[in-house]
């Protein structure tokens, strides 16, 4: 509510917020009495975006999104999505393209590498790396992080992603939130992006459960704005989109996700709180 009237009184232009933020602006029940026609760009950046959320918005607001990429070891951009790619009626490529961090900016260098340090193909998945006058000179009296973190002169951001043909880049999770089940690898992203388009469902985090035959399974935790929501109605949802293995096994239902100052949600504590839990809610097996 206070941004709403903010941007009205204001006559505000450009603003960022994070995606946590544009779900409750978007969905507050007074958003369309408020006057918001002056903002010109509204950057969004620090979480993962679901696209369906970012099709709300552009349905709402117009294009005036940018999407910025980055860490705070990289001063913090390294990738743009201009508005001029945040398009509702393109070409298929073109709106895949709502799902992507963009390319890399002036004076920077972003390469997506397998573990052998090659950059990889289109459709293949590696870490990012970047190199660039804006890229740290290393952790405060922490020599070690520092030499992993900057091996061979480039910043090894944690985050995993693939490039397609025009090197835009797709984050798919990062490296610590990938799930393996039966030897598969599950990106927690995609399955919390899928879910995202619930309409019962406010937020959403994915996380990994240890599993006596499995080794992991991916168990959701959510916020909701309907009054209940099953493992059978997340299930039948996610039927005609995921394949069956990246599918939940487990729901937790929580009143809001915890999240730092920046806005990114807290999944080191939802590992503490629920990985090893067994609930009612999380009877299912595996696979």
């Amino acid at each position: 509510m206070q941004a709403l009237q903010a941007i009205q009184a204001h006559r505000v232009t450009i603003t960022m917020l994070v995606p946590t933020m544009i779900n409750v602006v978007l969905h507050h029940s007074e958003v369309d009495s408020f006057d918001v026609s002056s903002l010109r760009t509204l950057i969004y950046a620090a979480a993962p975006m679901p696209v369906e959320l970012l099709k709300q918005g552009l349905s709402k607001w117009g294009q005036i999104f940018v999407h910025g990429y980055g860490m705070t070891e990289t001063a913090p951009i390294l990738t743009i999505l201009p508005k001029s790619d945040h398009l509702l009626d393109g070409t298929p490529q073109q709106l895949h393209r709502l799902s992507s961090c963009g390319k890399q900016v002036l004076g920077v260098e972003v390469r997506v590498v397998n573990t052998r340090g090659e950059e990889v193909k289109p459709g293949e998945i590696g870490e990012i790396i970047a190199c660039g006058p804006n890229v740290m000179l290393g952790y405060w009296r922490q020599p070690e992080a520092t030499t992993t973190a900057l091996s061979g002169g480039w910043m090894h951001t944690g985050d995993l992603a693939t490039v397609d043909e025009e090197h835009y880049l797709y984050i798919v999770d990062r490296a610590k939130d990938m799930i393996i089940s039966g030897g598969e690898n599950i990106y927690s992203v995609e399955v919390e992006n899928a879910l995202a388009a619930h309409p019962a469902i406010t937020e959403v985090a994915v996380i990994g459960r240890s599993h006596h035959k499995w080794g992991e399974v991916p168990i959701a935790v959510v916020a909701l704005r309907a009054s209940e929501l099953t493992l059978d109605d997340i299930t039948e949802f996610l039927n005609d989109q995921l394949a069956r293995y990246k599918h939940p096994k487990g729901l937790e239902i929580v009143e809001s996700l915890p999240r730092n100052p920046s806005g990114k949600i807290l999944k080191a504590e939802l590992r503490e709180l629920f990985a090893q839990t067994a609930t009612s809610a999380n009877a299912a097996g595996g696979g």
